[in-house]
C-alpha cells in the first residue's frame, strides 16, 4: 500500500467541507508541500544538531506560516482557529515532532501573549519580524518546582524607577537556546494574592541578567532546543510589561485553551502519521508465509486506532469552530489534552509492536515518533491536570 492511498484513507473524512473552506484545504496542501520539500529531506541533521536551521524557520515565515491568525497589518493572515489545527496537525504529520513544537510555541505559544496582551506599541516593535520568522519567540512560565501550577512560580520582578528586576529562574523551556524574545512570567507582588500576583513581560536575548543556564538533553524532541534560563538581577524596561500588572495569571490561562487545542492536533498528526507508516510496513512484512496484514489481530487492532483517532480529530475540528464563535470549550479542550495526549501513545504502542524489533532500532521513523511522542502526555498539562479540569466541569 503507499503512502498516497494510506493517506487517503485516514484523510477522507478530516477534509469534508463541513470543518474546511477552499482556503482551509490550500493551507493543508501548502504545509504538506512544505515539509515534503523542506523538512523530511532534511531533518535527521536537524536531530542531531539539536536545533531547527533558522533558514528554515524563515522560509516558513516568507510563506505566512506563523502569521495565520494575526492581523495583516503585521504580516498576518487573519485565518481562524481551525487553521490553526491544520498548521499543527501537518506539522505532527511530518513526524518530527521536535521540529513541530519548535514552530508551534513560536506561533501558538509565545508570540500570542505579544499580540494578545501587548499594546500597540509592543505589536509595532514585534510582530512583524515575529511573523517574518526573523525573531523567534519562547514562553517563560515552566519553573523547576512550577509547571501547571502557575501561582506556584517564584520568578519576582520588583520595580525600580522606570526598570523593572528579574530574579529566578525557568526550566523547559522550547526554544529557550536559540529564541530571540522571550514572554517571561514573574510575579510582581510576591505577598498578594497568587492569581493577581503575575505579572507577563517582554524579555529580549542578551539582557543582561538573563543567561541561559544549560541546553537540556531531552528523550525525545530532539530538533526542538530545550534550556534552563536564569535571571540574575535583570533589568527590563517597564515599557516591557505585557498588559496590566498582576494580569498575567489571566492571559497564561486564556491561552492555555489554544496551546491545548493545538498539542492536541498535534498529537493527532503524529498519530495519522505513525499509522500510515505501519500500514505500509505490515503489508510488505512477511511472517509464517503471510504478510503481517493478512493476520487479523493487525488488522483490527490498527482499525480500531484509526477509527479513535478520526474520533479526536473530528472533535478537535468541531471544538476549534465553537472557539472561534467565542464560545466556552475549557472543559472540550481540557478533554482534547488528555485523550490526545493518551491516544497518541497508545498508537506509538501499537506501531512499534507491529513493527517487531524492527521498531526498536534507531534507523526507523517509528521509533523516533514513538519517543517524540511520550511527552504529549505531560507538556502543556499533564493528564491527571487535564481530568481534574474535566471534572470540575461535569
Amino acid at each position: 500500500m503507499s503512502n498516497q492511498s494510506a493517506h487517503s484513507s485516514f484523510q477522507a473524512a478530516g477534509d469534508t467541507p463541513v470543518f474546511f473552506s477552499s482556503e482551509h484545504r490550500l493551507l493543508r496542501d501548502q504545509v504538506r508541500r512544505f515539509v515534503e520539500e523542506e523538512v523530511k529531506p532534511h531533518a535527521d541533521a536537524w536531530e542531531e544538531a539539536g536545533l531547527v536551521p533558522r533558514e528554515v524557520l524563515l522560509k516558513m515565515g516568507e510563506l505566512g506560516l506563523f502569521g495565520i491568525r494575526y492581523p495583516a497589518q503585521f504580516g498576518g493572515s487573519e485565518m481562524d482557529e481551525l487553521a490553526t489545527v491544520i498548521l499543527a496537525e501537518e506539522l505532527g504529520r511530518s513526524s518530527y515532532a521536535g521540529f513541530a513544537i519548535t514552530a508551534l510555541v513560536h506561533t501558538d505559544m509565545a508570540s500570542v501573549h505579544i499580540f494578545n496582551a501587548g499594546n500597540e506599541a509592543q505589536k509595532e516593535r514585534y510582530l512583524p519580524d515575529v511573523i517574518a520568522g526573523k525573531s523567534i519567540c519562547a514562553v517563560a512560565v515552566t519553573e523547576p518546582d512550577a509547571g501547571s501550577d502557575v501561582k506556584g512560580i517564584r520568578t519576582t520582578a520588583r520595580k525600580e524607577g522606570d526598570h523593572y528586576i528579574l530574579n529566578g529562574s525557568k526550566m523547559f523551556i522550547t526554544n529557550g537556546v536559540y529564541g530571540d524574545i522571550f514572554c517571561v512570567a514573574a510575579k510582581t507582588d510576591p505577598q498578594g494574592k497568587p492569581s493577581r500576583s503575575v505579572s507577563m513581560f517582554v524579555v529580549e536575548k542578551d539582557t543582561p541578567g538573563f543567561t541561559v543556564s544549560r541546553s537540556l538533553d531531552k528523550h525525545g524532541w530532539r530538533s526542538s532546543d530545550t534550556a534552563e534560563l536564569s535571571f540574575t538581577d535583570c533589568a527590563i524596561p517597564a515599557a516591557n510589561l505585557l498588559g496590566e500588572e498582576g494580569r498575567g495569571f489571566y492571559e497564561i490561562m486564556k491561552n492555555f485553551q489554544n496551546e491545548r487545542l493545538v498539542i492536541g492536533a498535534m498529537a493527532m498528526g503524529e498519530s495519522q502519521a505513525a499509522l500510515e507508516l505501519t500500514l505500509d510496513y505490515v503489508r510488505q512484512r512477511k511472517a509464517f508465509d503471510a504478510t503481517l496484514w493478512d493476520k487479523q489481530a493487525i488488522r483490527q487492532k490498527l482499525s480500531m486506532l484509526a477509527a479513535r483517532v478520526e474520533a479526536a480529530r473530528s472533535m478537535i475540528y468541531a471544538t476549534a469552530l465553537r472557539a472561534g464563535e467565542s464560545e466556552d470549550v475549557v472543559r472540550e479542550v481540557s478533554m482534547i489534552k488528555a485523550l490526545c495526549g493518551e491516544l497518541v501513545n497508545e498508537v506509538m504502542y501499537a506501531c512499534v509492536q507491529c513493527h517487531g524489533g524492527m521498531g526498536f532500532m534507531r534507523e526507523s521513523v517509528i521509533e523516533r515518533m514513538s519517543r517524540d511522542a511520550r511527552v504529549q502526555a505531560i507538556g502543556g498539562g499533564a493528564t491527571e491536570v487535564m481530568l481534574e479540569e474535566v471534572a470540575k466541569r461535569l
